[in-house]
């Protein structure tokens, strides 16, 4: 390798943990920094300890390569290397040792003569390394760093593992502010559902008002139809990250990894409820995150300040229309007590004896289920509530008056069917008219009866 490349690869290293050389920072603060460099560089940890380490003991000349394998200079033969690189464009996922394998099969290079190593410094040399080849596979994209200009102009979220309760694990919501990594709400939760990304959403609603756009991915408790509807309701733009791309939500992420360093003080307090847990949560996220400076963003300022020194105008929303976009509806069908199957349990319709067979809409907030209102075609709402069965039945409910039977002095039934049977009677006279028939005889040989009827 010459001296100018050499020089060139040490300047890289030397830009990458100059932050980390500042003597100011406490251990906690360097280890933060760390990860951060790791998650935006893809270096190990071990690596930048690695780098740190030899500029502190030899200064520049620490940092550059010693090994010369990585030059292109090989003792590999040039069209061993060639065939190597076919091998890898044949199939990018193909490994090195797949592609000395084949190579030794082949005949092209003597079983042994190949060594792992210095094979795959030779191709990422050459830009044929497995990573560099995934960054050209069909469908991908260069994962670029971005920041929206203005607060809610995106909102991330995403779900999380958390510590056991009482043997039960509990789960975290966080909904995050792109431009500002302000925290709008987060909490843990017993389950793992979409009513846990629904209530964490209202009270990030609440809280700071409705953004442009949502970006989620593509979990079940994100892609439903409730989601589509209540963010076409609020006027929210909707989007899915692509399948397997978690670099795409990268901010929500590297939230989600600052909450590691709580969650393994949290395993040393030990709470004994959910409630306990969020509430040490809280805590935790004001002072150690929210009004502590943030890395990332301008002039050394907090999450919470640059949300709040954003100069974009929130539009906020009132609680009738979040309680009306947040509304769902199910189909549902009335057995024949008048009840309907609804969330694990029964419920007693108002008017469910009239609904009896009938397919209804069962409107509902996920958030409060203990009373649903209840729509069928040809009958007025009316609501449901959990069946209480008691020691005895309920009074049949009275009927409406447009349902009741009306008094009247004839049947219009048997009017008609005498109607009908005077025009048939008719009918078959007509038809059994002699009108314009001949007689078989003359009048001068009549026939002649005898008394016994003989003629």
């Amino acid at each position: 390798m010459d001296v100018k490349r050499s020089e060139e690869i040490a300047a890289n290293r030397l830009k990458l943990i100059t932050p980390l050389l500042d003597t100011a920072l406490d251990k906690d603060k360097r280890q933060q920094m760390k990860e951060e460099l790791c998650f935006q560089t893809g270096f190990s940890e071990r690596t930048i300890r690695r780098y740190l380490q030899d500029y502190n003991e030899k200064g520049f000349e620490g940092l550059k390569p010693k090994n010369a394998g990585r030059s292109g200079q090989s003792i590999i033969p040039e069209e061993v290397i060639q065939e190597a690189v076919q091998l890898r464009r044949e199939v990018p996922k193909r490994s090195i040792s797949e592609i000395i394998k084949i190579l030794e099969w082949e005949g092209k290079a003597e079983p042994g003569m190949l060594k792992r190593s210095t094979l795959q410094d030779q191709l990422t040399y050459r830009g044929y390394s497995s990573r560099q080849m995934r960054t050209y596979h069909e469908g991908t994209t260069g994962a670029r760093r971005f920041q929206k200009p203005w607060r809610n102009y995106l909102w991330q979220s995403d779900i999380k593992y958390g510590v056991f309760i009482d043997g039960k694990p509990t789960y975290m919501v966080c909904f995050l502010d792109d431009a500002t990594r302000m925290i709008l709400h987060s909490e843990f939760y017993m389950t793992l559902d979409q009513k846990i990304v629904q209530d964490c959403f209202r009270k990030a609603l609440m809280k700071y008002g409705a953004p442009d756009s949502v970006y989620f991915d593509n979990g079940k408790q994100y892609r439903t139809n409730w989601m589509q509807r209540a963010c076409g309701k609020l006027g929210i733009r909707l989007l899915y990250c692509r399948p397997y791309a978690a670099s795409s939500k990268g901010k929500v992420e590297r939230y989600n990894q600052t909450v590691d360093s709580f969650l393994r003080e949290v395993q040393v307090a030990k709470p004994k409820s959910l409630e306990e847990l969020n509430r040490l949560y809280n805590v935790w996220m004001e002072e150690c995150y929210l009004h502590k400076a943030h890395s990332a963003l301008d002039k050394g300022m907090s999450p919470y300040e640059d949300y709040q020194s954003d100069s974009k105008k929130i539009r906020l929303l009132s609680p009738e229309e979040i309680a009306d976009a947040f509304l769902d509806y199910e189909k549902r069908k009335v057995d024949k007590s008048g009840c309907i199957n609804f969330m694990g349990m029964k419920y007693e319709v108002e008017l469910g004896i009239h609904m009896v067979g009938k397919t209804v809409d069962v409107i509902f907030d996920a958030a409060d289920v203990s009373a649903v209102s209840i729509e069928c075609p040809g009958i007025a709402s009316c609501s449901a509530k959990p069946l209480k069965i008691q020691s005895h039945s309920g009074p049949r409910p009275r009927m409406p008056e447009h349902l009741q039977p009306i008094e009247v002095e004839t049947s219009r039934m048997l009017n008609a069917a005498q109607k009908r049977n005077v025009q048939r009677e008719k009918n078959h006279k007509m038809a059994l008219s002699f009108k314009g028939l001949q007689e078989p005889f003359s009048n001068s040989n009549p026939i002649e009866k005898t008394g016994d009827g003989n003629v």
